[in-house]
């Protein structure tokens, strides 16, 4: 139980650190593309996955720290409140904990450090990696083997 409850806590924050680097770039690039700058395809991926590395090096530590926290409160939410919302708590949780820690930036340093997080939409997405790497850590959590 405990290795699967590592491995789920590990891909989720993988894949929500991930989610929201490649997020992130794309609103820059959009906001660059409103000013006329023309971004071929290539570059888009190239840039995509020069920011997954260089912002998951960041990003990834913050996002388990908050997702340690978040989780926490979740199970326990879960256990005793709602028991068989676990999809649903965790994924709040991620959603949350993804808030939380950009505000938590905002107030800290005086602006948003994520360039994609500075608009609403932008703000929305990275939330919603949040709430992607909670419902990865949901189902992996409870997953069953099925006999085939």
């Amino acid at each position: 139980m405990i290795l699967r409850f590592i491995l789920a806590f590990l891909a989720a924050v993988l894949v929500s650190a991930a989610l929201a680097a490649a997020a992130s770039t794309q609103f820059v690039l959009a906001e660059l593309a409103r000013l006329g700058v023309e971004i071929s395809f290539a570059d888009r991926l190239s840039m995509t996955a020069h920011d997954v590395i260089g912002m998951g090096r960041l990003y990834l530590p913050v996002i388990g720290v908050g997702f340690l926290l978040a989780f926490g409160v979740a199970a326990l939410v879960i256990r005793y409140l709602l028991p068989g919302w676990s999809v649903l708590g965790y994924s709040l949780a991620g959603f949350t904990a993804i808030l939380a820690i950009i505000l938590i930036m905002i107030v800290a340093f005086g602006l948003v450090p994520i360039a994609g997080a500075r608009s609403i939409p932008g703000m929305l997405s990275q939330c919603l990696s949040g709430a992607v790497g909670g419902y990865l850590f949901a189902r992996m959590l409870h997953w069953r083997r099925t006999a085939v």
